[in-house]
């Protein structure tokens, strides 16, 4: 596909005007949709690709999920067809450069504008993740950012859709330095996973560099998986702390140490935002230190043990390159006289800094470990890291733990902190009653997740049929949303088992439009396929799959095969030629001959084609009859004319007119 040339029309619609570029899956053109008059991206699979059934079908579903997606944040889809053995998607086109471009040329970008950035990336993530599809991909080269800072997010071509999965068991697609650990081990993905690479994109807006980076991607990822993240203030000191806690909660390996859902991402970097345009960048909510107290533990200890560079290192490099700081002494200068004075100034600050820091490493404050706490009783904990020099403070949570119970501590346990350092105890105040989440339209991995983090059990799962919810997505919950059991109840969710099943009706011998339309008010989606008739009038149905009468849940795809004209050329010039020559020419541009005689009395047009139809340069089907018309010589007959003259009768010949 690569070499579709400028000019060539693809399924008699779309005008390839331009290639754009090459992905995983697919090659990408600018072209233009002649029936709309737009510009659009046109992806067209890879042939490999497309001669594997079962990645068609994927390929299908993965562009029937995105189509989905109207959304200002997402890239939209248009359209999808087949075209020379292969498929195509029409996607929205936009003129601005990816966020990838982005970053390499601007980067560390203003804490700022990132979170803006990110807060659109995760709106999009949101919309897709409460329709049950998943990306899978995200990445900065995913992410268009127009001349405003607008963003939307591209390319769902490896999105998981409800429960259909896109991949092969075990493998792993996307691009390795946004991996989320589960997805590098070839694990199930979740909206978790998508989280966790929107965090390695903000971190490497912030920070010029992804986290995790090497010559392999098999060894990126498995960084991913056992690795800490270095921390963000020695690459960048400009990273405001707040921010980047709310990064490190998102790059936690475990998916249920990250944001539970995209709303509570989107909410802590609101209140990261809120709290530097207040200038208070010290400003944090009881609300983030307990989402995020974890993330904030570990990020502690590695800041606590970190000392940052003299400068930032050069953004966009994509590797955590080694400073090295040593001095490197100028070139020997010629041998001159220098005064012996300033040397002993020089030995004497010398000697006046070596007692300075003798006197810090003296008298700087000693590490201390941390000492766990968690399960304990909250006086007990205060007493225990009182006595170890450590100050407290206390947070209150809800908690099936009985009240006054330590649930949490911030820094962990194990971390190595300064000596009267303060320890963040969260401390439970029983189970007291819980909210249930509204978790309608959600997946049943996601509203189990959802239902857990309310302090309540997800419950028997009941199956219906549903028009209004796919299948696979909640319909309701009992008790219902807001209402609020003790902790630890049982919530039973009721799961959309799809529409019920309904009829096809029978299209075959119908225009195509006519037949897109009667499928289309009945809850179907529709898929054509062009195939060449010489019998059929063009754009008649000749076939669908699956045919009438058969019973098919509603919203499912009906491909119908559609009448094709066969190609057309130009009749060749024939006229001027002889019969036989003629006959030839015709027989070899696959138009058969007849001939029809016309009486001529020039005997230089006997056997000669004088017209033809259908006339030259006219574009014809192949096998199309083309009459000529060939001169039949007859010669003109003579006659005797008497005249009477004064010496007698003499006769001439006379030619007849």
């Amino acid at each position: 596909m690569a070499g579709l040339g400028p000019g060539t029309l693809v399924d008699d619609r779309y005008k390839i005007l331009s290639r754009l570029g090459a992905g995983g899956m697919a090659d990408v053109f600018l072209a233009e949709d002649e029936q709309l008059g737009r510009k659009v991206a046109l992806k067209l699979l890879y042939q490999r690709f497309a001669e594997d059934p079962g990645f068609v079908e994927r390929f299908r579903r993965e562009a029937q999920a995105a189509a989905g997606l109207q959304h200002p944040n997402v890239v939209s889809v248009y359209d999808r067809g087949a075209y020379d053995g292969t498929y195509y998607i029409a996607m929205e086109y936009l003129p601005g450069r990816s966020l990838k471009q982005l970053i390499r040329a601007e980067a560390p970008l203003d804490p700022i504008r990132a979170i803006d950035i990110t807060l659109q990336i995760l709106k999009a993530a949101r919309f897709a993740h409460r329709r049950g599809v998943i990306h899978r991909d995200l990445k900065p080269h995913n992410v268009i950012v127009d001349d405003s800072d607008n963003a939307k997010v591209t390319d769902f071509g490896i999105a998981r859709a409800g429960a259909s999965d896109m991949t092969e068991t075990g493998s792993i697609m996307g691009t390795a330095q946004y991996l989320s650990p589960e997805q590098a081990q070839g694990h199930a993905v979740s909206a978790g996973s998508d989280l966790y690479s929107i965090g390695v994109v903000l971190y490497e807006m912030l920070t010029g560099r992804v986290p995790f980076d090497a010559e392999s991607a098999v060894t990126i990822a498995l960084k991913h998986v056992s690795e800490a993240p270095p921390p963000m203030s020695v690459i960048n000191p400009e990273v405001p702390p707040e921010l980047e806690q709310v990064v490190m909660w998102a790059l936690n390996k475990n998916p249920v140490d990250r944001p539970a859902n995209a709303d509570q991402f989107i909410t802590a970097l609101e209140q990261a935002r809120a709290a530097l345009l207040s200038g208070d960048r010290s400003q944090r909510t009881a609300s983030m230190a307990a989402l995020a107290g974890v993330a904030a533990g570990r990020y502690a200890a590695a800041a606590a043990v970190s000392a940052p560079p003299a400068a930032p290192p050069p953004p966009g490099t994509g590797a955590f390159d080694v400073i090295d700081t040593a001095y490197v002494p100028p070139e020997d200068e010629p041998p001159h006289r220098r005064t012996l004075w300033p040397w002993i100034v020089l030995l004497l600050v010398l000697l006046l800094a070596g007692g300075g820091v003798a006197a810090y490493l003296a008298l700087r404050p000693a590490k201390v470990v941390v000492p766990p706490v968690v399960g304990e009783p909250f006086t007990a904990a205060q007493t225990q890291l009182q006595s170890d020099g450590f100050t407290v403070n206390q947070l209150q949570e809800t908690n099936a733990k009985a009240a006054g119970t330590v649930i949490a501590q911030n820094p962990l346990a194990g971390n190595k902190v300064k000596q009267g350092s303060n320890v963040s105890l969260t401390v439970s105040s029983g189970p007291g009653p819980a909210t249930v989440p509204t978790v309608v339209g959600e997946t049943l991995a996601q509203a189990k997740s959802s239902i857990q983090l309310a302090g309540l059990k997800p419950g028997n799962i009941v199956r219906q049929t549903s028009t209004q919810y796919a299948k696979g997505r909640v319909i309701d919950t009992s008790p219902a949303a807001g209402q609020q059991p003790p902790v630890g109840t049982p919530v039973t969710i009721f799961l959309s088992s799809g529409p019920p099943d309904v009829s096809v009706p029978d299209t075959t011998g119908e225009d195509v439009g006519q037949a897109k339309s009667t499928l289309q008010s009945r809850g179907f989606n529709v898929d054509t396929t062009p195939q060449v008739s010489t019998t059929a009038t063009p754009g008649t149905v000749l076939t669908q799959s699956p045919t009438g009468g058969m019973s098919v849940a509603s919203g499912s795809t009906i491909t119908l095969v559609v009448a094709k004209a066969p190609p057309t050329i130009a009749v060749p010039n024939v006229v001027g030629q002889t019969r036989g020559a003629a006959e030839a020419t015709l027989g070899a541009a696959g138009f058969p001959a007849t001939v029809q005689e016309q009486t001529v009395t020039d005997p230089t047009q006997k056997g000669i084609v004088l017209s033809q139809t259908p006339a030259a340069s006219n574009q014809e089907k192949k096998n199309t009859l083309v009459t000529i018309v060939v001169g039949h010589y007859v010669a003109t007959p003579t006659t005797t004319t008497s005249t009477t003259t004064p010496t007698g009768t003499t006769s001439a010949p006379k030619k007849k007119k």
